[in-house]
């Protein structure tokens, strides 16, 4: 017996889950192009199933039979699309870019090769665009730049090479304007520490050189002063010390200990 016939001649999963095909209706074994395979063990009703609407089942049997991935490319059922869509040979998937539903369109984003990734940029469905913006090349990553959806733009931010990320500095979504500011090179990070929103300032607190932190000891949010006092030296870090917030005088003084510290430390000679 193979590992697929032991495995449907195992207690049924998903008892929870109903059987009835994606219309609904009882599933009919004798009905189905592939009922040859249950007499040799190759499916099992409750267990793996092309015809089942639950997609684990659907997914166990495609996942256990690939070969037939390509026949259902075409099933009214779009979770069976989808579905086959993991599991079809690369070649295959062309048939699936403009299908109708999106999860099945998901799929296809995340196996298509680069050569035809492109073709999905502008696909109506975000979901759709941000996994295309996660496996894009890079060289065409400054096409999504003015993508309409956030989280789109943010995967771009995440990916693009530094010298793009000043066209999204000023991005109108917090979310962009943070993965900026983790990536963005001197001297365009210095312009974002005027940047509206703190969560930002904090982010540049934490990267911007320690000699230029000077205008962030002075913001208006005590978090951005925290991050700021975390790495300030010289005059900056004494400002800090003063702080009218306890955590920010408190963390001023770890870094002033730390740095004199450092400078106490003695020097290492090393052996010609």
């Amino acid at each position: 017996m193979n590992d697929f016939a032991m495995a449907a001649n195992a207690p049924v999963l998903d008892s929870d889950i109903p059987l009835r095909d994606w219309r609904g209706r009882a599933i009919d074994c004798g009905a189905c192009a592939h009922q040859a395979l249950r007499a040799e063990g190759g499916c099992a009703p409750g267990r793996a199933c092309v015809q089942d609407a639950y997609a684990r089942r659907i997914d166990r049997f495609l996942r256990s039979h690939p070969e037939l991935a390509g026949e259902h490319l075409a099933h009214p059922y779009f979770e069976v699309r989808a579905i086959a869509a993991r599991h079809v040979d690369p070649f295959r998937l062309p048939a699936l870019m403009a299908d109708p539903d999106e999860t099945v369109r998901l799929q296809v984003a995340l196996r298509l090769p680069q050569r035809l990734l492109a073709c999905l940029r502008e696909d109506p469905h975000r979901e759709v665009r941000i996994r295309v913006a996660q496996r894009l090349d890079a060289a065409l990553l400054p096409t999504m730049l003015r993508d309409p959806d956030y989280e789109v733009r943010a995967m771009v931010a995440r990916r693009a090479a530094p010298a793009l990320l000043p066209q999204l500095m000023h991005d109108a979504d917090l979310q962009v304007r943070c993965e900026v500011a983790r990536r963005i090179a001197m001297p365009a990070l210095w312009r974002m520490v005027e940047d509206r929103a703190p969560e930002v300032r904090r982010l540049v607190a934490e990267r911007l050189p320690a000699p230029l932190l000077e205008a962030l000891a002075r913001d208006d949010d005590w978090l951005v002063r925290h991050a700021a006092a975390g790495r300030a030296v010289g005059a900056t870090l004494k400002r800090l010390l003063r702080d009218v917030e306890a955590d920010v005088r408190a963390r001023a003084a770890e870094q002033a200990a730390e740095l004199a510290a450092a400078e106490a430390a003695p020097i290492r000679r090393i052996a010609p």
